[in-house]
Formats: structure tokens, sequence, C-alpha cells
């Protein structure tokens, strides 16, 4: 991963803004951005170290994210065309491993949020999908963060995020492409599982 993603991660955990009382009948794309992220801030607002993520932090903010980020959708879309033709198992461990990735990737990163404040569109709308733009404020620059989200059984999830027009699933599908030309997608899985074990051993010796 490059760059470009680690400046993405860092523009989602700018996202700080306050705790939100909702109701329980708001559940439009809107809302569900504020809920995913106002519960990631408060997580992180509440730890009592200021360093590296413990994996109850973790644990937390993968609780907040539940049911709003459709993370099954973000890998088909990263893994293109050959997701298809894998079964419904290959499909589950690939999810698994793929969140894995990012939360252990950029989780980190979580902790160096700021108190920038954020301004929310109301949600555009074109048939079962949706796009939420947002402007992070802070001191000396505004970031323009937009969520993609579509409509599942479930309700409406976040599918894409796109912060200064760079979107994460593309950044994802570029990083795969040559992994899945040269190895295909076992070899991808593989590579990645690997990797996400080096940072899972990692994290639980700091």
């Amino acid at each position: 991963m490059g760059k470009t993603m680690k400046a993405m991660w860092v523009g989602i955990c700018m996202l700080a803004i306050p705790a939100l009382s909702m109701g329980v009948e708001d559940n439009g794309p809107k809302a569900v951005v504020q809920a995913a992220v106002g519960g990631i801030v408060n997580v992180l607002r509440e730890r009592t170290s200021t360093g590296a993520l413990t994996d109850k932090d973790r644990m937390a903010i993968r609780q907040q994210v539940e049911g709003r980020f459709d993370y099954a959708e973000m890998a088909r879309r990263s893994v293109g065309r050959s997701w298809k033709k894998k079964t419904s198992e290959q499909q589950a461990v690939f999810t698994a491993v793929f969140r894995d990735l990012l939360e252990y990737t950029y989780g980190n990163r979580l902790a160096a949020y700021k108190n920038q404040t954020i301004e929310y569109d109301n949600a555009e709308f074109r048939k079962n999908k949706a796009r939420v733009k947002t402007r992070v404020v802070g001191e000396n620059k505004t970031t323009p963060v937009a969520y993609r989200l579509h409509q599942t059984a479930h309700g409406w999830m976040v599918y894409d995020i796109k912060i200064e027009g760079v979107s994460l699933v593309g950044t994802f599908r570029k990083d795969f492409k040559s992994s899945l030309r040269r190895h295909g997608f076992d070899g991808l899985l593989a590579a990645l599982k690997k990797k996400v074990a080096k940072m899972k051993g990692t994290s639980s010796k700091s």
C-alpha cells in the first residue's frame, strides 16, 4: 500500500465529530455515516492510552462500523472480475482477511486524529445508491470526503470512501491487479494472510 492509501486513512481518522443522538427511524445514508464516524471518534476519545491502538480499541471500533461498512462489497469491487468465479466460502474468507488488512494497516493512524470539525451535505440519491459529501475543516485545510453507500437487505451501507477525489476501493483494485495477474486469486489471498498475520504479531508485541 502506498502513500495515497495512507493519506486516505488519515483523512478518515480526521473525521472528529461529537456523538450524535439519533432516533431509531433515522437510518438514511447521512445518519449511517454520522453514526459510524461518530462512534469511532467516541472510542478514540475514551481511550486510556494515546499510543497505538490496543486489541480492545480495535474491537470497539469494529463494533461501531458493524452493519454500516459493507466489507464484502469493498472486497468484491477491489478484486474485480475474478470475484464472481469464487465460491461463497472463498469470498467470505477473503472478506475477513480484507477487513483485517484495513484494520491493522491503518488502525493505529486513527490515534493521530485532531479535533477537526465536519460539515455534511444532504445525501444525493441515484436508484439504490447514495453519496454523502462531507468537508473536514481544520485550522489550515479543508478536506473533501465523500461516502458512497448502497441499499442492502440490512439498510444503507458504505461501500467506498473518496478522500480528495481518490477512491479507497479503486486504490485497492490497482494494488491487487498485478498480484492477481501473476499469482491469481489464491496467491493474492495467501499474500494478504501472511501480511495480516505479521501485522497481528507485531501489534501483540507493542
